[in-house]
């Protein structure tokens, strides 16, 4: 579904070229609404400048890349930043961060500069509109050109002053994440246990046991694990306690979605959404573990700022998961459950306008279907502010899972206990979400969640 709609936001990119590469790339896409190919244009925008982050990355430009601006003359200097303490950011071991940083820093004053610009829009007869749903070539340049402009920034303060707002931010969008998560939990059973309902077969009904179980071995096979190499038989108490408190709460909140209370008022909850979360919860909680003191992480290697370890991998293709589903999905019934209906698009007006080229020309010229209609004529169908906010988070947790939430050979490992317990407690913050969406209509009969 992602790829075939990708092809109607490659379609509104080649209109910015002028109208025969549109009309050759349009007649080659699906139909498609407006407000699912402008979110899925941002998202190949924020997909492309994590791949120029991880390209910085790359051992084979760690030379090249110190002759930028922002390394000249900033080998061996000491930084008095926002946290305790001074971190001496050497620009020899961290320039593939540091370069991370100030790409990031540009892309995301970008969307937070069009979230100003959407305040308040209410339909697509907004003159603001073109702006959201159009002039991509200039889009994409202003953001080639902060990237450009932001290499220049000096050293000095930047590098931890905004490695502060980096773990803010990272933790908001974590939220945010979580949401999406539980969503589509939610989402996912009840697609399967309605196909199950209804053909009464039992192959959907295997699907659904075989996915629960893998979850659920995927995640005690994890805690396992961490036992294994994130605690000792001496020592090592707090990395004992999360993963101990964390398998304490992923049983109850599986015991909690097959309550009969549970059950009465959400009959197609159960174990499988509860094993998507646990899952998730554990990855956390690895994450969390693998920024704890070194003393009691025996995975610590010796990788430095251009290696990608598996935790960020993962951590990577969650977080691309994650934007592609919040440009595609649109809120369901269990939406106002999980609050994710504030964040997912919601069903628009059924109009097929065109949608205006930034040559000024429609998408339905030359006798070809529009492509590209507009289904925002009565009303927006999310929040355009929030969108572009929302998207000016998920680049700032792109820029710390990259980092590693900072932690190159430079002396900044102080940052790793303070990233360790903004995800600990994300992963409480998980659990919490996803209980409220199992008791919520319970405790509030009254109140219409579907």
């Amino acid at each position: 579904m992602g790829a075939v709609l990708g092809l109607c936001s490659a379609a509104q990119l080649a209109c910015c070229c002028g109208s025969t590469a549109c009309s050759l790339c349009c007649s080659a896409c699906p139909s498609c609404t407006n407000s699912t190919s402008s979110r899925l244009m941002y998202a190949l925008m924020l997909v492309l400048v994590t791949i120029v982050c991880c390209i910085t990355l790359a051992p084979g430009l760690h030379n090249e890349l110190q002759k930028l601006p922002f390394c000249t003359n900033a080998t061996d200097s000491t930084v008095t930043g926002l946290l305790p303490g001074n971190f001496k950011v050497d620009c020899d071991e961290a320039v593939g961060y540091l370069a991370v940083y100030r790409i990031t820093f540009a892309t995301c004053l970008f969307f937070l500069l069009m979230a100003l610009i959407m305040i308040g829009v209410k339909s697509s007869k907004d003159p603001r509109a073109g702006i959201q749903n159009g002039f991509w070539a200039i889009k994409y340049l202003l953001v080639i050109g902060g990237i450009i402009g932001a290499f220049f920034i000096p050293g000095g303060q930047f590098a931890s002053t905004w490695m502060v707002f980096g773990m803010i931010g990272g933790f908001c969008y974590i939220v945010i994440q979580l949401i999406l998560i539980i969503d589509f939990a939610h989402s996912w059973a009840e697609i399967w246990v309605s196909k199950y309902e209804e053909t009464e077969s039992k192959g959907w009904y295997a699907a659904l046991l075989i996915s629960m179980l893998t979850c659920f071995a995927l995640t005690l096979t994890g805690i396992v694990l961490l036992y294994v190499y994130y605690t000792k038989s001496n020592g090592c108490d707090l990395s004992k306690f999360f993963i101990s408190f964390n398998l304490i709460l992923v049983v109850v909140a599986s015991g909690v979605s097959i309550l009969p209370s549970v059950q009465e008022h959400q009959p197609r909850s159960g174990l499988l959404q509860s094993s998507v979360v646990s899952l998730y919860v554990m990855y956390l909680t690895w994450s969390a573990l693998s920024n704890a003191s070194k003393e009691c992480n025996g995975l610590t290697g010796t990788s430095d700022d251009s290696s990608f370890d598996k935790q960020r991998i993962i951590g990577l293709c969650i977080w691309v998961c994650s934007v592609l589903y919040s440009s595609i999905r649109t809120a369901s019934a269990s939406s106002k459950i999980t609050m994710s209906e504030h964040i997912l698009a919601k069903e628009g007006s059924t109009g097929y306008d065109c949608i205006e080229g930034a040559d000024g020309g429609e998408a339905g010229q030359g006798g070809n279907e529009p492509k590209v209609f507009d289904n925002e004529g009565d009303s927006v169908a999310y929040s355009w502010s929030f969108f572009h906010i929302m998207f000016a988070l998920a680049t700032l947790y792109v820029m710390m899972t990259l980092t590693n939430w900072f932690n190159p050979n430079s002396q900044l490992a102080n940052e790793n206990i303070a990233s360790m317990w903004v995800k600990i407690t994300s992963s409480w913050m998980c659990i919490g979400l996803y209980i409220w969406t199992l008791v919520a209509p319970a405790i509030f009969p009254d109140r219409e969640f579907n």
